[in-house]
């Protein structure tokens, strides 16, 4: 049994003439998973994000394919294929270090045992299987919700996303208040998705955002790591940050930070986020690398500035900084999952702030051969463009920094 309602009009096929999607714009390999499905008989879709991003212009750095045939079916068409998850069973075929994900169509059968929610409502497994029709009702909002037919390079429009799409429009598919409750991560979803491409959150899809916020207490930390990822490398990392705060997300996933908004040095805390997330958009528009430990340093460097003020009063100051990061860290960590390889060069740019500040002859040789010297004094250059009373020092960095290159 389904619980959407079919419009006589749906679905609706736009053709390769009437869209912009090009064979050319798909990764080669994610072609050779999507012919060789159809050539064994099965349906072969490219849907998501990727389809957003290609009518967008953009570039999508993942390929996400929908079809009829199950996980095992699929294992069985390729060699290079894993199966993953036990929430979402789904398909990995490797290419090297790429990796496209091969999706079974969803139903809608509530009773099956395939298919578990959790008291909250969040969906713990779902792994009922379907038509395309439900798959496409059961997807989270409109614009990830249009299916790139490989047999004629048709579009196939079953929510409405193309309306949506013209209309620069973020339309939850069913209850907003339901979908929602069913993956709390669609919130931040809805958010970075509409600051990506500009558009505006339809109405009814955002209504309930700011009542549901707590939500996200009950999504695992490493769930929430890889949306913050998203955010992060989005290039548009500031409006995503606006956005966040507007609707009370932003609370939820950095307290800490968040308490230091509304803290005596909002302001400056405020400039220095303002100038951190413009810096790495301007980086990621000019095709450069975007280290994540760097931006979750910039977050979290207020925290660590009030701990550091609670502790310095009680022993020396490079002690208290180190008890501050590791304090801020830890609690931070216990929100979103840090991994290991990021909260070392968080530390290290931290760190490098205290030698940094010094501006000590002796050391100054040792300190810019040092891997993050370039990290750290990047971040020095945003604590005074941000108002702190490092200017002095970034300056005298900056002659050393020249000087060496």
């Amino acid at each position: 049994m389904t619980n959407f309602i079919h419009h006589k009009d749906l679905p609706k096929i736009i053709p390769r003439e009437k869209h912009n999607i090009s064979r050319n714009k798909i990764s080669k390999n994610v072609l050779k998973v999507l012919y060789r499905l159809k050539d064994a008989g099965f349906a072969a879709y490219l849907v998501g994000g990727c389809i957003r991003d290609l009518l967008a212009d953009l570039h999508p750095k993942d390929f996400d394919v929908a079809t009829d045939a199950r996980p095992n079916q699929v294992r069985n068409l390729f060699r290079n294929c894993r199966l993953v998850g036990r929430r979402f069973r789904l398909a990995h075929v490797f290419f090297g270090n790429e990796i496209v994900e091969v999706a079974t169509f969803r139903g809608e059968d509530n009773t099956s045992d395939q298919r578990k929610h959790s008291v909250h409502g969040m969906l713990l497994r779902d792994n009922v299987y379907g038509t395309l029709e439900e798959d496409a009702f059961r997807r989270d909002f409109t614009l990830n919700a249009l299916y790139y037919n490989i047999r004629d390079f048709s579009l196939v429009d079953y929510t409405g996303g193309m309306h949506d799409f013209k209309a620069k429009l973020m339309h939850a598919i069913g209850d907003p208040y339901k979908r929602y409750h069913e993956d709390p991560v669609r919130m931040l979803r809805a958010v970075r998705i509409a600051a990506k491409l500009g558009f505006e959150i339809e109405a009814k899809t955002k209504r309930p955002i700011k009542s549901l916020v707590g939500l996200l207490q009950n999504v695992s930390p490493a769930r929430l790591f890889d949306e913050i990822l998203k955010w992060f490398q989005s290039g548009k990392s500031l409006a995503t940050f606006h956005l966040l705060q507007q609707y009370g997300l932003f609370a939820v996933l950095f307290p800490q930070t968040e308490a230091e908004l509304g803290g005596p040095h909002a302001k400056i805390a405020k400039e220095f986020l303002h100038q951190g997330f413009m810096s790495t958009d301007q980086r990621i528009a000019q095709g450069k690398k975007n280290n994540s430990a760097f931006l979750f340093a910039v977050l979290l460097w207020w925290p660590v500035q009030e701990r550091l003020q609670e502790y310095g009063k009680k022993m020396h100051h490079y002690q208290a900084l180190m008890e501050a990061l590791h304090v801020v860290l830890q609690r931070q960590c216990e929100r979103i999952t840090i991994p290991r390889y990021l909260t070392g060069t968080i530390r290290e740019i931290w760190n490098l702030q205290y030698h940094l500040e010094k501006c000590n002859e002796k050391k100054a040789m040792q300190l810019l051969h040092h891997s993050r010297f370039r990290a750290a004094y990047d971040f020095l250059l945003l604590r005074a463009a941000a108002g702190e009373r490092v200017g002095e020092v970034a300056g005298w960095w900056e002659g050393k920094a020249v000087n060496s290159e």
